[in-house]
């Protein structure tokens, strides 16, 4: 009988390349996941890792039986949903995954809700951007995730997924009050043309949505800052330093020194929550939908 376990880790190492990307992924240290291969080698007869250079490479027969093992963790979390349905409570671990503003600005009400209801669901989040997000959902790593996209830069979704559409979060220019376009009472693209932008590194949605937006507008945007957290734009922008294009969601109080102006045509990003559609009857699925529905009508009027 082979152990489900080493099985997992093997499947993990397929689907991530590395040991050492499987072991973050899984919660264990990497001699951990050798360790459970190298039992698995034991019990099937079988070399299942070859070194190969400084790492190492799946042999054929490893690749078999991770794309097995694959079949079988999709079963047994079938399984699993079946004897929750049957039970009819919402139990077991519930993994979220969440982008940071909806981490910050709609799932603080959400999780102490679903902690409250249903006391017997051992909820987890973790913070992560959407395209990886989904993909973790589409792998078995996360069991939910509240992603996002905007309207000229669509987020792919994963044929194995399902999404609930949770509202629109409307975005607008942030801009230092010693910057002449902060006395505007409205901007258009065109109006920012020549302004050092801050934005969220290359290869997030937000860049990408920035720079398709102004292209459109024949404007090739300035991006002198790329920064991560909203609350550093906030520290440069009270200094007078760029401009930036802000959400609503999770922003948070704005510096006295900082204006907010509306940016026309009005730039709105759509929140989903999304999981495996095979996982679409377990009660914990079922449970933080209803909860993040509730929550949506609150987190629209603190906006």
């Amino acid at each position: 009988m082979l152990d489900l376990g080493r099985l997992k880790a093997l499947h993990a190492v397929a689907t991530h390349g590395t040991v050492g990307a499987a072991a973050e992924v899984l919660g264990y240290t990497p001699s951990a996941v050798s360790q459970q291969i190298a039992k698995l080698e034991r019990e099937t007869r079988t070399t299942l890792l070859e070194r190969q250079g400084r790492g190492v490479r799946l042999t054929d027969a490893a690749l078999l039986l991770a794309e097995t093992a694959g079949q079988v963790l999709k079963l047994v979390e079938e399984a699993e949903v079946a004897l929750e349905e049957q039970r009819g409570a919402a139990i077991g671990r519930l993994c979220i995954g969440s982008f940071a503003t909806a981490a910050r600005g709609l799932l603080p009400g959400v999780l102490a809700s679903l902690i409250e209801q249903h006391p017997a669901l051992d909820v987890r989040l973790t913070e992560i951007d959407p395209p990886q997000a989904t993909e973790a959902v589409a792998r078995g790593e996360l069991d939910m995730a509240i992603v996002h996209d905007w309207q000229n830069t669509p987020l792919p979704l994963p044929e194995s997924l399902s999404r609930m559409f949770i509202f629109e979060d409307v975005a607008e220019v942030l801009i230092p009050e010693t910057n002449p376009l902060s006395r505007k009472e409205f901007l258009e693209p065109a109006d920012l043309a020549g302004q050092r932008w801050m934005s969220q590194p290359e290869g997030s949605i937000c860049f990408d949505w920035l720079v398709r937006t102004f292209r459109g507008a024949g404007i090739e945007p300035e991006l002198a800052y790329r920064i991560n957290e909203y609350h550093t734009q906030f520290a440069l922008l009270a200094k007078g330093i760029g401009v930036a294009l802000i959400p609503r969601l999770g922003r948070g109080e704005v510096p006295g020194n900082v204006r907010v102006v509306p940016l026309r045509p009005n730039p709105t990003r759509r929140l989903y929550a999304v999981w495996r559609t095979q996982a679409s009857r377990r009660p914990a699925i079922t449970a933080a939908l209803e909860v993040i529905r509730a929550a949506v009508g609150a987190v629209s009027t603190e906006r």
